[in-house]
């Protein structure tokens, strides 16, 4: 059985819903308890006991598909002998505690993040955090020569509300960051805070996190739980739900807004005048919030990432910021081996939202980075200030934009591996344009005329097919200059819709 084309970055993602062709899915049952077997064999030999030895929690997000495939994990499991804890309706970072707190050798979480919902996937946690993609690589090879057991008795799980665990440990570090001498167990009295879950998982953090510690949710949206996502993708990247998140904020009058993905291991925000904090902005909070108690400290982001937000860690937090290349497991792996070299790196974090703190076991953990903004927030009320106040020097482009191309050819990474190296080689021939050294992935070109000053990074997607392109540049009306010399450039280029680009430079 061929599973390796469900590899997606260091998750395994698939078609799990498809009414009209049923045919079309590939996240099958089989495929399923395949692939969690794989991983039962893959654990048991890193841990060095047998598989009826490990003790595996298993958890999911609120997609359509999740009980069906809850059910594939849990009878493979149950057949392999593993004892099991059966979290249901979880959050990613939440099942990733599970393997600190419960003392599971391993965890299980069904989910596919901010994808569609007709997709849905499985992603993996030992102790040490998530696997890497060559983990992935070798639990789907074990999976694909490996039939599912021959077992047709009954799942045998222990129930386990793990949330109410989880959201205990978040209130708890409210009321020790806030350390309220008014009301210790009430620290957010006075605050008005909305949720925008996007029909997700993370609605809990409305009701089982602000509202137990005396803040008003009232004007929040979207917290029931809904794998079709009737309202907006779950996504902070989104603009639909940045701007759902925003106007919830603006008509509740609200001291802040937050906002999670499908399995909340990625976060956003919005202040009180309506202030998006996400992407570089994002960024530039939780940076303010790590160095402060690590002065001079390395914060690894991807590289997408504005060149102010390099000159507001270095110069007005006095740290150090290392761009890496984009994918949080990335970004997160190359936090902790700077670590290990004895560099001060207390945070990585994605433009995405994936935020992880060295102080959380580098786990992207998007209710624990709302959590600290939330502390912070009331730290800085105490000083009459406001969390805009906390990157007022941060220097934003003067126009910025990200347009995606989807690659047409089924082999989609030779492609774009190609259309990279095309690119480069028109920039080339080009006078007052330059190749980025600290490019990372994909290629960055750098414009140096003096009428046309900026930038574009033209890279390859880490799970889809298709080209992300971000323009930033430092004079406004210059961005669509350069977005129509790219055009130039890929006019004869084979494999790629032009057409949001043409879109964009109003040839369409």
């Amino acid at each position: 059985m061929k599973l390796l084309h469900l590899k997606s970055g260091t998750d395994v993602r698939g078609t799990a819903v498809n009414p009209e062709n049923p045919a079309q899915i590939d996240l099958t049952d089989e495929a399923v308890r395949r692939i969690s077997g794989a991983f039962a064999r893959f654990l048991a030999k890193k841990q060095g006991k047998p598989v009826s030895s490990l003790l595996l929690s298993v958890g999911h997000d609120s997609r359509v598909s999740a009980e069906r495939i809850c059910r594939a994990v849990l009878l493979e499991l149950t057949a392999a002998g593993v004892q099991i804890l059966d979290c249901g309706l979880c959050s990613t970072p939440a099942m990733f505690m599970t393997t600190k707190t419960e003392s599971c050798d391993g965890a299980v979480q069904i989910t596919a993040s901010h994808h569609p919902w007709d997709r849905n996937g499985l992603k993996f946690f030992t102790p040490e955090g998530g696997l890497s993609g060559a983990e992935i690589t070798a639990i789907l090879e074990d999976a694909e020569k490996t039939p599912p057991a021959d077992f047709s008795g009954e799942i045998k799980a222990t129930p386990m509300d793990y949330l109410s665990t989880y959201c205990a440990h978040l209130r708890d570090l409210i009321c020790q960051g806030v350390n309220s001498s008014d009301d210790y167990d009430h620290p957010l009295k006075g605050l008005k805070i909305v949720v925008d879950a996007g029909n997700g998982v993370g609605g809990f953090y409305a009701d089982r996190v602000l509202s137990p510690l005396g803040a008003d949710t009232t004007g929040s949206c979207f917290l029931e739980p809904d794998g079709m996502f009737p309202n907006h993708i779950p996504n902070p990247e989104n603009k639909q739900a940045m701007d759902s998140i925003r106007a919830a904020t603006l008509r509740a009058h609200a001291d802040l807004g937050v906002i999670f993905d499908t399995d909340v291991d990625r976060g956003g925000a919005v202040t009180a005048d309506g202030e998006e904090l996400n992407r570089n902005r994002l960024v530039a909070v939780a940076a303010s919030i790590a160095l402060e108690e690590n002065p001079g400290g390395c914060v690894v982001t991807d590289s997408v990432t504005w060149a102010g937000l390099t000159d507001f860690i270095e110069q007005t937090l006095g740290g150090h910021h290392i761009r890496f290349k984009r994918g949080y497991k990335n970004v997160i792996d190359e936090a902790e081996r700077r670590q290990s070299l004895g560099e001060n790196t207390p945070l990585a974090i994605e433009t995405s939202g994936h935020a992880a703190f060295r102080e959380n076991y580098y786990l992207d953990d998007g209710a624990y980075l709302v959590t600290r903004i939330i502390i912070k927030l009331c730290l800085l009320k105490r000083e009459g200030k406001t969390l805009s106040d906390l990157i007022a020097d941060l220097r934003a482009p003067a126009e910025e934009a990200e347009i995606r191309l989807k690659i047409t050819d089924p082999d989609f990474h030779a492609r774009g591996e190609r259309l990279i190296q095309f690119v480069e080689e028109k920039a080339t021939g080009e006078n007052d344009v330059r190749i980025a050294t600290d490019s990372y992935e994909g290629t960055k070109i750098i414009f140096d005329a003096e009428d046309i000053k900026g930038f574009f990074i033209f890279r390859l997607s880490v799970h889809d097919p298709v080209i992300p392109i971000n323009f930033a540049c430092d004079i406004r009306g210059v961005l669509l200059k350069i977005a129509r010399t790219l055009l130039a450039w890929l006019s004869d280029a084979e494999g790629l819709d032009l057409s949001p680009l043409q879109q964009f430079c109003g040839e369409f």
